[in-house]
């Protein structure tokens, strides 16, 4: 039987799920794996959780690097989450010679490389696939079972929480405020839902995928980040009879000009497999030059999700530190440029408020024209009280760059009393 002692720090809803599997499924891993996976130590500043989860005090304390100290913890398991002080206990745990698991996308997405290359330095191993898709399995195979592809394109759902919320604006015609306020009472939201909705826990990820998609470095600044606060459920309905379905998209695709990376509200056709995904499930969709197109679905967060992609690592690294292999460290071996958003070219969703009188719509179509963009459908809906009507432009393949210049050339019109939405349509 091989024993591996276990650190782990943070005893958040994650990580009493992990104390929780480690418990139930003892048995499993010894007889399975013939690994006996002991936690050793154990440390949260609420230290109310020791207690709440059955934990032995003596192994407690309130000190993260009292952890990494302690001699006989062979692997560390950070469960902290941000930047801070959770990138001083990883370093910190590397650069001791120990085995590192994590969940934090937030300091993958920002100092995953560095880490990476500090463990390849100590012979040790820093894995992350809870960083991802809660309990989805994606890092692993995009790190080995793909590996014999060239990636072309990686994109997905891979935030439930707006997931959630995009489905119930859908199908009950829920406001963005009504439908935040349900994922908050249920859980799905936190109280500040910035980093959800803002997209910025989506780019994280998705800057995690696309350093190892592409074996390049790429970095949370880098990616192109637009919410979904300023989606109207009005949008939602107009892209459904269209045949469209609205998804908060994170999208990694490889160019001839770099790397088009982004994070935004998309218009998807609604026969894609993607816009089937609803509620707080997550679907990563995966193009390879061998393997074509893949799929892989499931609930990207909660405490057992989580936990599971969490002790699922411990498992790997444990065999691998027990059986003293090397592990496949950092792949990002290639300097890609990122191609810039102003020249991505798809098509595009603008709905206006505009004066209903003639000569306007005359107006509005040769700005379009004077940038060369060709327009698919134009659609007017009724005429409001104020002498107002909504006019619904869908465009063919047009440049971001044009699409920013018609949009401020627009609002400039006194005719033109407001640029309601401006949503990109992917035809996948």
């Amino acid at each position: 039987m091989r024993t591996v002692n276990i650190g782990l720090i943070g005893l958040g809803t994650v990580g009493g799920g992990v104390v929780d599997i480690l418990h139930k499924h003892a048995g499993d891993f010894r007889r399975h794996y013939d690994l006996d996976l002991r936690l050793v130590r154990a440390a949260d500043r609420n230290t109310e959780r020791f207690e709440q989860l059955g934990l032995d005090p003596a192994i407690c304390t309130d000190d993260a690097f009292a952890v990494i100290a302690d001699p006989q913890v062979q692997l560390v398991i950070e469960l902290i989450g941000g930047t801070g002080i959770a990138g001083e206990v990883v370093a910190a745990a590397l650069k001791a010679g120990k085995r590192v698991v994590t969940a934090n996308k937030a300091l993958m997405a920002t100092s995953g490389h560095e880490l990476l290359l500090e463990a390849e330095a100590r012979g040790v191993e820093l894995r992350f696939e809870a960083s991802v898709g809660g309990g989805i399995p994606i890092i692993e195979p995009l790190k080995h079972a793909l590996t014999a592809n060239k990636i072309t394109d990686v994109l997905g759902i891979v935030n439930g929480t707006t997931n959630y919320m995009l489905t119930h604006m859908s199908g009950r015609g829920l406001s963005y405020d009504e439908a935040l306020a349900e994922a908050q009472a249920l859980g799905y939201a936190e109280a500040d839902p910035t980093a959800d909705v803002d997209g910025l826990d989506a780019a994280a990820k998705i800057a995690i995928l696309a350093s190892i998609a592409f074996h390049s470095t790429v970095t949370l600044d880098q990616v192109h980040v637009e919410g979904i606060r300023g989606l109207s459920s009005i949008d939602v309905a107009y892209a459904e009879k269209m045949g469209y379905t609205v998804k908060l998209l994170a999208l990694a695709r490889l160019t001839a000009a770099g790397i088009d990376i982004r994070v935004h509200p998309t218009m998807i056709p609604s026969s894609h497999q993607l816009a089937s995904v609803n509620g707080v499930y997550n679907a990563i969709y995966v193009t390879g030059d061998a393997v074509g197109d893949v799929m892989f679905f499931g609930e990207g967060a909660g405490a057992g999700a989580a936990a599971s992609a969490v002790v699922g690592d411990v498992i790997e690294a444990a065999r691998a530190l027990s059986e003293g292999n090397t592990t496949l460290g950092c792949t990002c071996t290639d300097e890609v440029a990122l191609r810039p958003i102003e020249d991505l070219e798809t098509c595009y969703y603008l709905r206006m408020v505009v004066d209903d009188k003639s000569g306007v719509l005359a107006q509005m179509t040769a700005v379009f024209a004077a940038h060369d963009v060709s327009l698919d459908s134009i659609m007017q809906q009724g005429v409001t009280p104020e002498g107002t009507a909504e006019i619904i432009y869908v465009t063919h393949r047009a440049r971001e760059e044009a699409i920013r210049a018609i949009r401020a050339e627009l609002e400039a019109l006194e005719s033109v009393k407001d640029i309601a939405a401006l949503i990109r349509v992917e035809e996948l």
